[in-house]
C-alpha cells in the first residue's frame, strides 16, 4: 500500500533543514514510527500547527517511491494536552512515559493497546486527578505487559502457590517466589531478590490490569513504595534492557 490514513500520537519531532521536520508516531495500527513532513514549517493547510508532542492526529502518509522513508502528507489535530504544557511538572512525567515507549519501540501487534494507554495518560494529567508517586515506573510495567512482557505476581513461580503476605521477587529470572520456596534455594540464588509485601503486589497487579486513569493514587508507606520502584527498574533493567540515567533511557 503506498498511501494510508491511521491515527497517532506524536512522540517526538524535530527540525531538519530550513523548513522540514521529522516526527516519531505512534500509530494505532502501526505502531511506533519515524515520518518527514516536508515544509511542514511553514504550511498552514496541511498541517496548521498541530504537530507538537503529545497531540493525536488523523494523518495520511505516502510511502516514497523508492520505498526507503514515509511521508506524512497531511495531518490534522484530533485530540492534544490544553493545560498540561503549563504544568512543568505533568508535562515531565509525561515526557518521561513518552520517552520509553520510543525507546522500547511498539510493534503493529502492540500498537492498539499503547495506543489507547498514551490517550488515558493525557486524559489523566490533563484532568488534574491524583498523580501516583510512581507514575513513571507504573507506566513501563504497564506497557511492557501490553507488548508481552508482564511478570506474574499473583502466584509463586516455583510451586505455583498464591502469594501470602510476604513474598520475593526473582529479578534476574523475573518471577515471583514465596517464603518456602525462597528458604528452598542456595543463598546465592537469592542475590537479585526484592522483598515486597502483598499491599505492594496488589499495587501492582492493579496497575498490570488496568489504564492510569484507574490506578491507585493513594500514598503508600515509603518501604512498600522502594520495594514497588526496585522491582519495576529491576524487571525493566534485565529484562527489557533500559535504564533511565541522566536524562534519557539507554540501552544496558
Amino acid at each position: 500500500m503506498r498511501e494510508w490514513l491511521d491515527e497517532a500520537v506524536v512522540l517526538r519531532m524535530g527540525h531538519f533543514r530550513e523548513a522540514d521536520l521529522w516526527l516519531r508516531l505512534l500509530c494505532r495500527g502501526r505502531g511506533a514510527l519515524t515520518l518527514f513532513a516536508f515544509g511542514a514549517s511553514r504550511s498552514r493547510r496541511r498541517f496548521c500547527g498541530c504537530l507538537d508532542v503529545f497531540n493525536t492526529l488523523h494523518c495520511r502518509v505516502r510511502v516514497s517511491s523508492r520505498g526507503d522513508f514515509l511521508n506524512l502528507e497531511e495531518a490534522a489535530l484530533l485530540r492534544g494536552p490544553r493545560g498540561l504544557r503549563a504544568d512543568w511538572r505533568r508535562m515531565g512525567l509525561a515526557t518521561n512515559c513518552l520517552r520509553f515507549l520510543e525507546a522500547l519501540g511498539v510493534d503493529g501487534e502492540g500498537a492498539p493497546e499503547s495506543f489507547a494507554l498514551l490517550e488515558d495518560l493525557r486524559e489523566m494529567l490533563e484532568e488534574g486527578r491524583a498523580v501516583p508517586q510512581l507514575l513513571a515506573l507504573f507506566f513501563r510495567l504497564r506497557l511492557a505487559g501490553a507488548l508481552g512482557f508482564a511478570p506474574n505476581l499473583g502466584r509463586c513461580g516455583v510451586c505455583g502457590a498464591e502469594v501470602g503476605e510476604q513474598a520475593s521477587f526473582v529479578v534476574d529470572e523475573g518471577l515471583l517466589i514465596c517464603p518456602r520456596c525462597r528458604a528452598a534455594r542456595a543463598l546465592a540464588e537469592t542475590r537479585y531478590c526484592v522483598d515486597i509485601s502483598r499491599r505492594g503486589l496488589d499495587v501492582l497487579r492493579a496497575v498490570q490490569q488496568s489504564f492510569p486513569s484507574a490506578w491507585p493514587a493513594e500514598a503508600l508507606p515509603a518501604a512498600e513504595r522502594r520495594a514497588c520502584a526496585r522491582l519495576i527498574d529491576g524487571f525493566v533493567q534485565y529484562h527489557l534492557g533500559l535504564a533511565w540515567e541522566n536524562g534519557y533511557f539507554r540501552r544496558v
